[in-house]
This record gives C-alpha cells, sequence and structure tokens, in this order.
C-alpha cells in the first residue's frame, strides 16, 4: 500500500493558533544548514530567512529549510518583494511561509496570496512531489488543501499607509499575520531610532486592533534591542517575536569577548 500523504505540520502557526508566542532567529549570515541545529538547540521556534537582506541564493534557501523542518523548527522566509514568482518559489523550495515586505494596500495583499495559496484560496500551480510531502505524491486535492493549512502568510506593516490601512489588509482572506516593522516604520513617521516613542505605541495599537477585529495574528520586529518596548507591544496581542539575528548573536559575542581579554593585561 502506497504511504499516505503526509505534509510536514507548520510548528510555529500551531503555536500561535494555541494562544503561544512564538520567538525567530533571523538569519542574514550563515549559508550552512548548521544553522538550524543553532537555532535549535538554542530554543527559537522558527528560523526567518532576510532575502531582502542578504544574497543567499535559492538553492541555499532551500537546503536550510528541508534541515530546519526536520528538526522541528519553522522555516520562514521574507523574499525581497511582491513578486508572484519568487513566493511561489520559495515555497516549493521548503520554506513553510513567507514574510511579504513593505505592504501598504489590500489590493497588494490579494496578490499575495493569491500566490502563496493553492485553489481555491489562491492561484498557485501545484508541484506533486515537494519538500512539504516528503516528495509523496497523493491526491491533488488533499494535497493542496493540507500545504494551504500549514503554509503561514504574513505581509509587514512598515509605513504610515500601512498602518491606515491596517484594518483593510487584515481583512483580506488568506493572510495569516501582520508584522509590524518598527525601524522602517520609525522612518516612515519621521522618527528614525525612536523605538518607544508614543506614535509608534500608537501604531502598533491600531495594528493589533485590526488584527484582533479580523482573526490575524500580530507580529513584532526591530525590537530585539529593546525588550522592554517588545513586551508592552507583546502584551497588546502579539504572537511572534523576532529576536535577534545570527549577525547581531555573533557580533554581540565575538565584541563581548574580545573585550573581556583585552582587559586582562
Amino acid at each position: 500500500m502506497a504511504p499516505s500523504l503526509f505534509v510536514q505540520p507548520n510548528l510555529m502557526k500551531s503555536k500561535m493558533e494555541s494562544g503561544g508566542l512564538a520567538v525567530g532567529m533571523i538569519v542574514r549570515l550563515m549559508r550552512n544548514v548548521e544553522v538550524a541545529a543553532i537555532a535549535k538547540s538554542a530554543g527559537f521556534d522558527c528560523l526567518y530567512i532576510d532575502l531582502e537582506h542578504c544574497s543567499f541564493s535559492l538553492e541555499t534557501v532551500s537546503q536550510i529549510c528541508m534541515t530546519a523542518t526536520a528538526l522541528g523548527v519553522t522555516p520562514i522566509v521574507r523574499v525581497p518583494g511582491h513578486d508572484t514568482a519568487m513566493i511561489s518559489r520559495t515555497l516549493e523550495a521548503g520554506a513553510q511561509g513567507v514574510i511579504i515586505p513593505h505592504l501598504d494596500t489590500a489590493d497588494q495583499a490579494r496578490l499575495v496570496v493569491d500566490a502563496a495559496r493553492f485553489p481555491p484560496t489562491g492561484s498557485r500551480s501545484l508541484l506533486g512531489p515537494n519538500p512539504h510531502t516528503l516528495f509523496r505524491v497523493g491526491p491533488a486535492a488533499e494535497t493542496m488543501q493540507a500545504m494551504n493549512d500549514a503554509v503561514l502568510v504574513t505581509g509587514m506593516i512598515e509605513s504610515v499607509t500601512a498602518v491606515e490601512n491596517a484594518d483593510e489588509i487584515a481583512a483580506v482572506p488568506g493572510l495569516d499575520m501582520l508584522l509590524v516593522g518598527t525601524n522602517d516604520l520609525c522612518n516612515s513617521l519621521g522618527i528614525p531610532g525612536q523605538l518607544d516613542h508614543p506614535a509608534v505605541r500608537d501604531a502598533y495599537a491600531t495594528v493589533a486592533a485590526a488584527c484582533k477585529r479580523h482573526g490575524k495574528h500580530l507580529g513584532v520586529g526591530g525590537l530585539n534591542s529593546r525588550p522592554d518596548v517588545a513586551r508592552d507591544m507583546i502584551a497588546m496581542g502579539g504572537r511572534y517575536m523576532s529576536a535577534g539575528s545570527d549577525t547581531g548573536f555573533l557580533m554581540s559575542a565575538a565584541t563581548t569577548t574580545a573585550a573581556l581579554y583585552r582587559s586582562l593585561p
């Protein structure tokens, strides 16, 4: 008897749906699969591979994603933009979710959902054997439904325009989470670097209310250096937190260690 269809579960999505907080590690530097094992041992729920701000190939992304999934760490990928082909190819490479930067309107959100989800929700093309089914082949309808259930589709709220349109964006079916990019939002507000500014808190409150109204998850990004501020945003209903990057972790530890040994003589 042929094996039954098996779509790898999205553990991060399940954790958020059960009311827990998923914590992610951003990947911009480490190109080898070992980063997935490090994230697992460190206790992260997901790897956030950032193609907007790194030079990784899709082949590299695929290898990291497949390893992370096998280890129980959810791989999500921030694609460089709104290109629909890039969205679908990234998911086919093994990503269990996509993050779309600079999502400003509901129309943009609908195009993203259409590219990321299979019919009847979207128009993504079906590849039979794929990383999500461990290359098994099953009935098309069952496969597409299971993969639609597992994928996490996230839009980043990073501008004044996006905040103003947050309710309309959150209302788009098939969009799972709105992730506030706090640093770019600060730039858009004209208060660069002021992560604890009242305008930032007001923006989070607006996005959080939209998420609650439409049953979407709220994500917190760009506040890993200010856990005090992040705690307040999580209290608004945040279910995902970007907690730092491989580059930041390496530089912080290296700088601290070098300073320690320089102080010994």
